[in-house]
C-alpha cells in the first residue's frame, strides 16, 4: 500500500496532514494504517491544536488549556484512541449520571435507569427532582418530538436557534435554565439564543437515543496532550511517517487545478500526492489561493468563533466529592474534579471551572475572571465556602470554536473541496455534528478515507 505501480516503477503515495490537532493527527494514523506515506505539519512546537495541556510551574501539575469531556457516542474518537492505545488513559462512567445544583432547589442528579435505551434516560429524567413534574414530563414530550423532526427532515431545524425550537416545545424557562441549556452550552459551546438546532437534535439522538453505553461520559484521566498527541506521533512514525513540529505551511503549491506540494515558512517543499487540510477557518484561509477561496471554499473568512474560558483553582481542601457537577443559575456553567480525575487527590484539590461561549468574560482581567469562577462556586458548593484558594490560572481560548449558529451550518464546508486531491478535516467541517472533538476526529478520518480512494483511483488510471 505504500506506493503506486506503474510500468514496474513504484511511485510514493505522499499525503501531507496540516495541523496536529485532533483531526489532523486522527487523519495521520488513519493514513499510516492504509500504508501511505503521511507527513504532518504543525506550526506550533507543540501538537494539540486547541485541545491540549500544559505544565503549571507553581503547582508542578499538568492542566488542560480547557477541560474536555468525551461521551460513549463519541465512536470515532474512542475507535481512534483505541487504535493508537490510549483506552487505559479514560475513565468511563458505569452508567449515565450528572449532578447538577439549583440554587434555590439544591443538588439534583440525572441518572440513568437500569433499562433500555431510551428508557434509562427517560426513566432518569422522571426523577430528576430539579424539575417540576409537569416539566418532566413536558419535557419527555419534547425530545421524543425533536427526534421526530430529525427522522421527518424538519426544515424548521435547520432555520431555528435551539431557543427558538425550545420555545416552540413550550419549555418552560426553569426547564430550560436546569436541563436543556446547559446541554446546548457544553456541545455547541454557544448561547442557545444564537445556537443552531439542527446539531443540538444530532447531539441528543446519537447520545440519548441510540443505546446505553452511548449516554456514558468519559473523561481523560490524564492531560489531553498525554492522551493522544504522543502515541498517535508514536503510531504514524513507526509506519514510516513524519511528524514536524515549528512547520507552519505558506501556501500550496498548483498545477494543473491539482495540489502538487505544500510549501513551509522556511521556504521548503513538501511534495504531495493528496493533502488534507486540517486546520481552522483562518488558518486555511491562509494557505489557499484567491482562486479556491472564491471557488469551492467561498465563505472560508466568514465563520466567527466563540470563546471558552476555564479557570483552574487550587483549594486548600476538598470542595468537590464527584468527578463534575453542573451549576444552575453562574456564569460558570461546569466544575470538573481535575484531583479526582488524575487520580492525584492529596489534601488540597484541583478544580477546573468552564465558562463557555462568555463574550464578555474572555474580555475581562484573569484576576476578575478567577473571582468570579470562586464566587460561583462558593454560592452552590457550600464546602468551597469554608476553604482556601492557594492559586488559580486563568486560560482564555478565545477562538475555541465557530459560532455554531444556523448561518454558520449553512457555510460548513465539506470534506471534500473542488480541488481533487485536496480534502478538509476538523470541527468546523460539517459532519452534521456541533464543533467538538467527535466532529474533529470523524472528519479527520473521513478525509484519510477519501485521500487513501484518490490515491487508489489515480493509481487505476496511471497504470
Amino acid at each position: 500500500m505504500g506506493s503506486l505501480s506503474v510500468g514496474g516503477a513504484d511511485i510514493v503515495k505522499r499525503v501531507v496532514v496540516i495541523g496536529g490537532g485532533f483531526a489532523g493527527l486522527a487523519a495521520g494514523v488513519d493514513l499510516a494504517s492504509r500504508g501511505c506515506a503521511v507527513t504532518v505539519v504543525e506550526a506550533r512546537p507543540r501538537l494539540g491544536g486547541r485541545a491540549y495541556s500544559f505544565r503549571d510551574d507553581q503547582s508542578g501539575e499538568t492542566i488542560d488549556n480547557g477541560q474536555h469531556t468525551l461521551m460513549g457516542c463519541y465512536r470515532h474518537t474512542l475507535a481512534f484512541l483505541d487504535c493508537i492505545g490510549a483506552t487505559p488513559k479514560l475513565a468511563r462512567q458505569h452508567h449515565l449520571a450528572v449532578e447538577m445544583v439549583h440554587p434555590q432547589r439544591g443538588a439534583g442528579s440525572i441518572t440513568g435507569a437500569p433499562l433500555p435505551c431510551p428508557l434509562h434516560v427517560l426513566g432518569g429524567i422522571l426523577r430528576y427532582r430539579l424539575l417540576t413534574r409537569s416539566e418532566r414530563l413536558r419535557a419527555l414530550c419534547a425530545g421524543v418530538q425533536i427526534m421526530a423532526m430529525r427522522r421527518r427532515h424538519d426544515p424548521r431545524l435547520s432555520e431555528w436557534t435551539v431557543e427558538q425550537l425550545l420555545s416552540a416545545l413550550r419549555q418552560s424557562p426553569n426547564a430550560r435554565a436546569a436541563f436543556w441549556d446547559p446541554v446546548a452550552i457544553a456541545t455547541l459551546n454557544e448561547s442557545p439564543q444564537r445556537a443552531a438546532a439542527a446539531p443540538f437534535a444530532e447531539v441528543l439522538a446519537l447520545a440519548f437515543f441510540r443505546s446505553r453505553a452511548d449516554s456514558q461520559f468519559v473523561l481523560p484521566k490524564v492531560g489531553l496532550s498525554d492522551l493522544y498527541t504522543g502515541d498517535a506521533q508514536a503510531y504514524i512514525e513507526a509506519r514510516g511517517g513524519r511528524v514536524e513540529l515549528k512547520a507552519a505551511a505558506a501556501e500550496l503549491v498548483m498545477a494543473e487545478d491539482r495540489v502538487r506540494a505544500v510549501l513551509l515558512r522556511d521556504g521548503s517543499k513538501l511534495e504531495a500526492d493528496a493533502v488534507v487540510g486540517a486546520v481552522p477557518p483562518k488558518a486555511l484561509a491562509a494557505v489557499l489561493s484567491n482562486g479556491l477561496r472564491r471557488g469551492g471554499l467561498k465563505g472560508i473568512e466568514l465563520f466567527e468563533t466563540s470563546p471558552i474560558v476555564s479557570v483552574h483553582l487550587w483549594f486548600d481542601r476538598p470542595v468537590l466529592t464527584s468527578a463534575f457537577v453542573g451549576l444552575i443559575g453562574t456564569r460558570t456553567q461546569w466544575a470538573f474534579n481535575r484531583s479526582l480525575l488524575t487520580e492525584t487527590e492529596r489534601e488540597r484539590q484541583c478544580v477546573s471551572a468552564v465558562i463557555s461561549a462568555g463574550r464578555d468574560v474572555v474580555e475581562w482581567p484573569a484576576g476578575q475572571i478567577a473571582q468570579q469562577a470562586i464566587d460561583d462556586l462558593q454560592s452552590l458548593l457550600p464546602a468551597a465556602r469554608a476553604a482556601r484558594v492557594l492559586q488559580s490560572v486563568v486560560v482564555k481560548e478565545k477562538h475555541a470554536t465557530i459560532s455554531a449558529t444556523p448561518a454558520a451550518e449553512r457555510l460548513r464546508p465539506g470534506v471534500e473541496t473542488g480541488v481533487d486531491n485536496l480534502f478538509l478535516a476538523g470541527d468546523w467541517i460539517h459532519t452534521g455534528l456541533p464543533p467538538t472533538i467527535e466532529s474533529a476526529v470523524r472528519s479527520g478520518q473521513r478525509a484519510a478515507e477519501l485521500a487513501a480512494k484518490h490515491l487508489e483511483m489515480f493509481r487505476s488510471s496511471a497504470s
